[in-house]
């Protein structure tokens, strides 16, 4: 006889975890969740001193080759820029032949770029285009267009395959002390690099006109270098501007020479240099460097740019060096309270074992902290913080470098040896990328900083958004088993075999599945609908922020009322008059979440990070309010006042202001200044403004439809 039974087969270990996990879903999530908010908080303490990857850059190997007569050549050009008359149309113009003059002088090769400034309209199509694609060709007037310089020097051993570039952006109309300073900085040396002999890459100065932005200057001429337009005619339209004395803008500033005519080109960028120099700094005792990376996106250069250019300042030029801040916390009583608590740990953990070197001190912890809040802001917001951004568009590692002049009563000497200082500096930098002979790939290219010489690479600052996420799935599945464990309320009063009951359940738990993907799937697409109104509200001219913002809201209300009732009508028809279980809807929306959030790691990790802070836990406490006003237990009205913390909390304009107030004030918080925060992500074509209305918003509706479940 055959056997009919017999032991059930067991299941493979990973399966018996996972049941074990979706069983204890709750405990996981809380255990996830606290361990995801300590891990961030740990992270100054688990940063890294930086160090140069890539042996060939040497920062430093070589002594600076920088001579006094760089100097001078430099301080002369600086002096011939400031004595012109500010007042005078032609004022650009003299600036533009000055720089060509000096440049031609040195043998390098001349050329002007002229554009227009970007078109500032909202067009949902430029999120998957580049960041310059809109640029405003109504007006023709000369005041229009800016006109840029760019200077280039042929490498005596390259080969002309590869560049460095160097931008110095100045106001063309209204050019001050410091920009001028900045010009010479770059001509200091670019008039040494004219005569070396170890030079093998060309070397383009960029001077990039910024009266209509600096970032337009830089993004129009890449665009024009790496997308060239046949018949392009690089020459301005000057027979149009008769008001200002343009006639020798065509022509060599140099007779005999022919090397300014057309669109000049060198090699593929290795990297690129913004240098610019700030006003006088009483903050330091001596001259400071601040070091912008961010680009689009949460973009950043590979850290061996920003290491060496760290390195040769402190330790070549004495200069500090210092990145951005979120200067209100470092007044936080909490962080300061965390930080005391964190120094007794390490101080009792290197009792035990001198060779444990866990924590920093109070204000080191404090400070770093800031550095890392900073960064990871300016991540997620996906806004360039300088002109650099632009290269990184085109995968060029670039950082903007702005140095920043102690007060000196001797001025003259401050200024020749502020140059001597900045320029032997930015030669050292260059030296070290020339010796490169392929493109930055040895160290990181995502990394948290939480100061100039200390970073947090992706693999250590992923593990508190992993931990973040990792309960969303385990939720989702436990919501829905336990949904599929209760018999629906539509077949108590129906008689059917064992086997069409069983059939009929399944086929009824399934439709009920369905209707809760079919809500969510319409949310998000209303989240869709929302991210696309900004395009037609842009077409009323004359519109004020407060009154665009104040429509926003209107026709958003209005079309999730057309929606919902568009739900509403199917649901009568799909559930036959049952409602939705909540449950299944919440599992649905965990689910979402959990995708969505995945999916905007790949393109932004910060944003995604911020985001899952956000919105983990509005879905994993997102309960029917009717629960706490019916069992009226301590612990359930606790979780309904949380839920509606949270949901204020999570709503993204409340969020901005929280935020805008924490770090500015809440003096200086205006109610249009959520629209003009989100101009910004669409000028830059950010991905954090699909993230907010196509993920955020659609979910933190739905946990509203969650709460408001018993109204359904």
């Amino acid at each position: 006889m055959t056997e009919t039974g017999g032991p059930k087969p067991r299941r493979r270990p990973i399966v018996r975890l996972g049941l074990f996990l979706i069983s204890y879903s709750f405990l996981v999530s809380v255990i996830c969740c606290t361990a995801a908010v300590g891990a961030l908080l740990l992270l100054p303490l688990l940063a890294k001193t930086t160090y140069v990857s890539e042996n060939a850059l040497m920062p430093g190997s070589a002594s600076s080759m920088l001579y006094s007569e760089d100097v001078l050549e430099a301080s002369s050009l600086v002096s011939k820029i400031m004595s012109l008359d500010p007042s005078s149309i032609g004022t650009g113009v003299e600036i533009r032949s000055l720089i060509a003059q000096h440049v031609t002088e040195l043998g390098g090769e001349v050329n002007y770029h002229k554009f227009q400034p970007q078109l500032q309209k909202f067009h949902p199509l430029y999120f998957f285009s580049g960041p310059d694609e809109g640029t405003n060709l109504e007006n023709n007037s000369c005041s229009s267009f800016g006109v840029s310089t760019v200077g280039i020097i042929r490498a005596l051993r390259g080969d002309g395959k590869e560049s460095i570039v160097l931008v110095t952006p100045y106001n063309a109309v209204n050019i001050s002390h410091a920009e001028a300073l900045s010009l010479g900085v770059a001509y200091s040396v670019l008039s040494l690099l004219s005569r070396v002999t170890w030079l093998a890459k060309d070397i383009i100065w960029l001077a990039a006109d910024s009266q209509h932005g600096e970032y337009t200057a830089v993004a129009s001429w890449l665009r024009a270098y790496n997308a060239p337009v046949f018949g392009y005619k690089n020459a301005p339209q000057y027979e149009i501007c008769h008001e200002n004395d343009l006639s020798g803008m065509n022509m060599c500033p140099t007779e005999g020479t022919a090397r300014c005519d057309g669109f000049r080109r060198a090699g593929t960028m290795a990297a690129a240099l913004v240098i610019k120099v700030a006003g006088n700094s009483p903050e330091f005792e001596k001259d400071s460097l601040s070091i912008f990376a961010e680009a689009s996106n949460g973009q950043m250069p590979n850290l061996d740019l920003i290491n060496i250019v760290n390195y040769l300042a402190v330790h070549g030029q004495g200069l500090h060096v210092k990145v951005n801040k979120v200067w209100s916390l470092l007044d936080s009583w909490w962080l300061k309270t965390l930080g005391r608590l964190l120094e007794l740990v390490g101080e009792v953990a290197r009792s035990l074992n001198p060779t444990w070197n866990f924590g920093k001190t109070v204000s080191e912890y404090v400070e770093g902290t800031a550095t890392l809040a900073s960064s990871l802001y300016h991540q997620a917001l996906g806004v360039p913080t300088g002109p650099h951004g632009a290269f990184r568009d085109y995968q060029v590692d670039s950082i903007t470098m702005e140095i920043s002049r102690h007060f000196s009563s001797n001025y003259n000497f401050r200024n020749n040896e502020f140059l001597h200082r900045s320029g032997r500096l930015v030669e050292g930098v260059i030296r070290s990328v020339n010796n490169l002979l392929e493109k930055f790939h040895q160290s990181f290219f995502l990394y948290l900083l939480t100061s100039p010489n200390k970073f947090v690479s992706v693999g250590v600052y992923m593990i508190a958004f992993a931990l973040l996420i990792a309960p969303l799935p385990l939720v989702a599945a436990s919501l829905y088993a336990d949904a599929n464990k209760r018999n629906p309320d539509a077949q108590k009063d129906v008689l059917l075999s064992p086997e069409a009951e069983n059939e009929a359940s399944i086929s009824f738990r399934s439709w009920k599945w369905l209707h809760a993907a079919r809500t969510v799937f319409i949310i998000h697409l209303w989240g869709v609908i929302v991210a696309l109104l900004p395009y037609f509200i842009y077409q009323i001219p004359g519109s004020s922020p407060f009154s665009n913002l104040s429509l926003w809201v209107v026709l958003s209300t209005i079309s999730m009322i057309i929606l919902k009732s568009s739900v509403c009508s199917s649901t009568n028809i799909i559930m036959q008059h049952q409602s939705i279980e909540w449950a299944l809807l919440k599992s649905v929306t965990v689910a979402a979440a959990f995708v969505g959030l995945s999916l905007m790691s790949v393109i932004n990790f910060a944003a995604a990070e911020i985001g899952a802070l956000l919105l983990v836990p509005l879905c994993l406490m997102a309960t029917p309010l009717r629960f706490a006003f019916k069992i009226r237990t301590p612990r359930a009205i606790a979780q309904g006042v949380g839920n509606l913390l949270l949901i204020i909390l999570g709503f993204p304009p409340v969020t901005y202001f929280v935020v805008k107030g924490v770090v500015e004030g809440y003096d200086m918080v205006r109610v249009d200044d959520f629209w003009i925060f989100l101009e910004s992500l669409w000028d830059w074509n950010s991905a954090t403004y699909l993230y907010i209305c196509m993920i955020h918003l659609p979910c933190w509706v739905l946990c509203i439809l969650i709460l408001l479940h018993s109204c359904q």
